[in-house]
């Protein structure tokens, strides 16, 4: 039988030393492989990113060499310290970077964009540069940047582990150049943005979101009768945890726990089952619940809800707007989840 329990109730507390252990592929993704990966025959470009990646993964594994082999081997080509994934949503790029990770030997960290800026907002600049510098490789997942501290953070950080010989992948649904673009003036800080994309090759890698490819349309919410129907029945099914929340609840109880606790938060939750689902108006909230959909879908929980549709989870004008990506993302994995909390 299913334990209930409310992820609102939960205040997860994280020391330092998780933060750092903690930077590994999700579970999801902790058995893919390049192998693994089915590029589509139509969109060249996902095979020719496999072919790079594996490539990668060489230079990684196989580092420059020093003193006296430096000085009299063969001269190899200068390749810059990162190669960067640009793609839409959806084409597998968290898949290939995850095989990247996968493929490659020695310490190397997984983790994603705003993972980082909270490993650096709890350790300080200086330590979390002084902890990767050891580094063979370090993965940055859905790399975005959505203000100017971040742009400079970020900036010195890649910068100055490119120049501790770290090797740098990262995957994005933007180009290194045009990171900013939208959501402050991005003219003013050229010079970091620029810092960033000489650091990385870019990969463009075409397709469509596979999460939605061939299948039928998200799944209409539950009616709260038919999700309340739904909870009983998951309820007297196998041992688990149910997480249960009326959905205004969750989303002011986000407000209080920190983004870089939002894993803990929902560990070892096997379902979620919301209840009144209503569209997100508040930028800052809509922004704390785009980490947290990040994390479920991670752990590849199902979901269950009544109330409005997760296409109107957040309004018009965030679809639109400068952090349209980011908002299109979550509702892509939420209704991939949707689909399977249906199924199930």
């Amino acid at each position: 039988m299913a334990t209930i329990e409310q992820l609102s109730q939960r205040t997860p507390k994280v020391s330092v030393d998780e933060l750092l252990t903690g930077f590994y592929p999700s579970p999801r993704f902790g058995d893919v492989s390049f192998d693994s990966y089915r590029p589509d025959p139509n969109q060249p470009s996902q095979a020719a990113a496999v072919k790079a990646l594996s490539d990668f993964a060489d230079t990684v594994n196989q580092p420059e060499p020093t003193g006296l082999r430096k000085l009299f081997g063969a001269k190899k080509a200068p390749t810059r310290a990162g190669i960067y994934l640009d793609g839409g949503f959806g084409v597998g790029k968290t898949h290939l970077l995850a095989s990247l990770w996968h493929a490659t030997s020695g310490k190397k960290a997984f983790g994603t964009f705003v993972e980082y800026t909270n490993l650096v907002g709890a350790l300080s600049f200086r330590r979390a540069v002084d902890a990767l510098s050891g580094y063979a490789l370090v993965c940055i997942d859905e790399f975005e940047l959505d203000d100017p501290g971040d742009t400079v953070l970020m900036s010195r950080l890649m910068r100055e582990l490119a120049d501790a010989g770290v090797k740098l992948a990262a995957t994005s649904n933007t180009l290194p150049g045009s990171l900013g673009d939208g959501r402050f003036a991005a003219v003013d800080f050229q010079r970091e943005i620029q810092v960033l994309a000489d650091q990385f090759d870019v990969l463009r890698i075409d397709g469509e979101d596979y999460r939605h490819r061939g299948l039928p349309e998200a799944p209409e919410p539950f009616s709260e009768s038919g999700l309340h129907d739904r909870v009983r029945e998951l309820k007297g099914g196998p041992d688990g945890i149910l997480a249960e929340d009326v959905f205004s609840d969750l989303v002011k109880h986000l407000s209080g726990v920190h983004p870089s606790r939002y894993r803990q938060l929902i560990d070892g939750v096997d379902y979620i089952a919301w209840h009144n689902v209503g569209t997100i108006s508040e930028q800052a909230v809509a922004l704390r619940f785009v980490v947290l959909a990040d994390r479920i879908y991670d752990k590849d929980i199902p979901v269950i809800a009544s109330g409005v549709a997760f296409d109107q989870l957040f309004t018009e004008e965030m679809m639109t707007g400068g952090y349209m990506k980011k908002y299109h993302r979550a509702v892509s994995r939420l209704t991939a989840l949707a689909r399977q909390g249906s199924e199930a």
